[in-house]
């Protein structure tokens, strides 16, 4: 019996290569909607000098040594004798990494780099108050107050042209987070296990998510941790009444599995109170590369469409790799992660995807924040088949500051709206921030290396015009 021969577009594009009389035509192409192949338009705006140093950080933060011995002065508890080192690899930081990945160290100088971003290069900014992981509630306090002169200043700064995010761990004592979170995880094993502190039924968790993290049934939350519980929610209301007042979107960032289901529980507790009509104020972040992602959204767009609230969604594939990983091999659990980047990939796809769909009819906002063309070129193909518009304030597309700049030249040359991630705040502060960012970058296949590439072929032309001009 012969055996049936699966016929591709691959394999007929072959055929017509190796056998034109046979008048195959080509197989037919998508629509590209981002073209990064003309690096002269793409970075039109950037001093060569800014190139060069971009391309200076990028390649040795490639180079894994380098980024092991930096990180390790970075971090605390630092010896006495190593004391001088750590001095001297902040400066370094200062200099480098901090104003590559970062907008200042002050508020002022992030204010200076949204506008000098909107008039220059027409993009948006995320101001993001560098604060995270604090221990006590007089830290969350000053937290919030950073906070709310983060939503002041970005009041003061063009229409449109800023968004402001936070993280629930600079606005709850990581401990607090992390009980909740061990109330919330029993509660999907055992729904009878008493969460009397529970005010919304909105689902943060699911058969999928990593429920090993409370291994054994936990003690109710004290009378004091259900009223820090309450003071954190309310710290959080203030930033959301103020940014609702200001009409400035807040993004609420997603960190690790730990107290992810707390600050999953916080962040829709305050889509229910602030996300009434179509366009959200509050927008929650959904992190692709765990398992459990795809199906907690999908629970969360159910819930929101049940409550009659719209929404919001930033989508990112995840920024805490190396913390999950470790966690659950010390645990002897199985990664809460996806087995591999392509599963990553779909999912993040396919979520994008859903979420558009919940856009189009009017029922939710999304930020498509990516470092991955393929998936921003997927998302702006499926914006369009829904006849999303390009301007539509419900959409709109995301990168970190310092990295895959020349696809955020792409997506704003392609008329999408495009903000970068502006965090902000002094070097010691933000060394968590920074580190997360050495990780990422770090090896030759780091996910710079496209943008180390576009700006090479930039920095190729640059030099080919000035010895054609000389000559």
């Amino acid at each position: 019996m012969r055996t049936a021969t699966k016929i591709t577009a691959r394999s007929l594009s072959s055929v017509a290569t190796k056998f034109p009389a046979a008048g195959l035509p080509p197989p037919p192409q998508p629509p590209s909607y981002i073209d990064l192949s003309d690096t002269r338009r793409l970075f039109a705006s950037i001093p060569t000098s800014a190139l060069i140093r971009s391309l200076a950080i990028l390649s040795a933060m490639a180079t894994g040594p380098l980024v092991d011995l930096a990180g390790a002065a970075l971090r605390s508890s630092v010896p006495k004798e190593r004391r001088l080192l750590r001095a001297t690899v902040l400066t370094a930081a200062r200099a480098t990494v901090h104003r590559h990945f970062c907008a200042g160290e002050q508020g002022e100088d992030a204010a200076r780099m949204v506008r000098a971003m909107w008039t220059d290069a027409g993009l948006r900014s995320i101001l993001d108050y560098g604060m995270e992981d604090a221990d006590d509630a007089a830290a969350c306090d000053r937290n919030l107050a950073g906070f709310l002169r983060a939503v002041d200043m970005a009041s003061s700064l063009p229409p449109t042209s800023t968004s402001v995010c936070v993280k629930m761990t600079a606005l709850a004592p990581i401990s607090l987070l992390e009980r909740a979170s061990d109330a919330l995880r029993w509660e999907q094993q055992n729904p009878s296990f008493p969460v009397a502190w529970r005010t919304h039924s909105f689902p943060v968790l699911c058969a999928f998510s990593p429920l090993y993290l409370t291994p054994t049934e936990p003690q109710p939350l004290t009378e004091t941790e259900e009223n820090d519980l309450q003071l954190a929610a309310r710290r959080l209301s203030a930033i959301c009444q103020r940014c609702a007042q200001a009409n400035i979107p807040l993004l609420i960032d997603a960190e690790y599995s730990s107290v992810q289901p707390a600050i999953d529980y916080l962040t829709y507790w305050a889509e229910l109170k602030f996300n009434h009509g179509d366009k959200p104020t509050v927008y929650g972040t959904i992190q692709t590369y765990l398992r459990d992602s795809r199906e907690r959204m999908r629970n969360a767009a159910g819930a929101a469409a049940a409550a009659g609230v719209s929404l919001g969604i930033k989508l990112v594939r995840g920024a805490y790799m190396s913390r999950e990983t470790r966690l659950a091999a010390a645990m002897a659990a199985p990664s809460p992660l996806h087995g591999s980047i392509q599963e990553t990939h779909r999912c993040f796809n396919d979520c994008a995807s859903f979420m558009m769909g919940r856009v189009s009819r009017g029922a939710a906002a999304l930020v498509v924040a990516t470092h991955n063309v393929q998936s921003a070129q997927a998302a702006a193909m499926k914006a369009q088949e829904l006849g999303i518009g390009k301007e539509d304030e419900r959409v709109q597309f995301a990168q970190l500051m310092g990295m895959a700049n020349g696809l955020s030249y792409g997506l704003r040359n392609a008329g999408f709206r495009v903000s970068k991630y502006l965090p902000f705040g002094p070097v010691e502060q933000v060394i968590p921030y920074l580190l997360r960012r050495a990780d990422e970058n770090r090896g030759l296949l780091s996910s710079s290396a496209a943008d180390r590439q576009l700006i090479r072929k930039e920095l190729s032309r640059r030099l080919a015009v000035a010895i054609a001009g000389k000559n």
